[in-house]
């Protein structure tokens, strides 16, 4: 795996049973690279950015972050990457600053990150808020900063457009647009990105299309 590559598979493989919902993916993504992913529903987009963020195994054929092999070397992946999928994994009866301080003490970053974290998405008045009252608009940004807390070298996004508000929607292009970041989205709205230079790839009946 070249050093430039972000993300690579090669025959990747994902069976439900018996069901394939990944059926021999082939995927380069460089670094610094912003790949939408598009398709329909039960295209395998979710499940790519699963297996890849490590919360599934493959079934076969090889996936590889930053040159780690996954499952084998799950571990180092992790700390390279950011996921935010469709649940935002945040604890309801925990406010906003304690949720960000657990994640901190999980990855091993300095809890004084906390704080940084949520004035970057515009939460830093909530950060004694519960998250099971704050809105939905407010729990999709505190999931992006959960999930860039540990300064990743690659974005891992479900659908982030969906549920943001508009304050949200600007930090998500923040994000994106920053230099050298590195994403690989799932998105029912690629025009929503048209004016970052982004490559589109299709996902079909757990494919790679064109």
């Amino acid at each position: 795996m070249s050093s430039s590559e972000a993300v690579r598979c090669r025959g990747l493989v994902r069976r439900f049973g018996e069901r394939e919902a990944l059926g021999g993916v082939d995927l380069d993504v460089g670094e610094g690279e912003l790949v939408l992913l598009t398709g329909p529903n039960g295209a395998g987009k979710t499940t790519l950015l699963r297996v890849l963020a490590t919360v599934l195994r493959p079934t076969g054929g090889r996936a590889a972050v930053f040159g780690s092999e996954l499952p084998r070397s799950a571990n180092p992946a992790r700390r390279l990457l950011g996921y935010a999928g469709h649940e935002p994994l945040l604890y309801p009866l925990l406010t906003a600053a304690e949720n960000l301080r657990l994640y901190a003490a999980l990855q091993g970053v300095d809890e004084a990150a906390v704080g940084p974290a949520l004035e970057r998405v515009g939460l830093a008045r909530r950060a004694t808020d519960r998250v099971s009252n704050l809105s939905r608009g407010m729990r999709q940004r505190l999931s992006l900063a959960r999930a860039t807390l540990h300064g990743p070298r690659l974005l891992l996004l479900d659908e982030p457009v969906s549920g943001l508000d508009e304050e949200g929607r600007g930090v998500l292009r923040s994000l994106l647009g920053e230099n050298g970041v590195t994403a690989l989205v799932a998105t029912h709205e690629p025009q929503w990105f048209a004016p970052m230079p982004a490559r589109v790839v299709t996902l079909r009946d757990g494919r790679v299309q064109g």
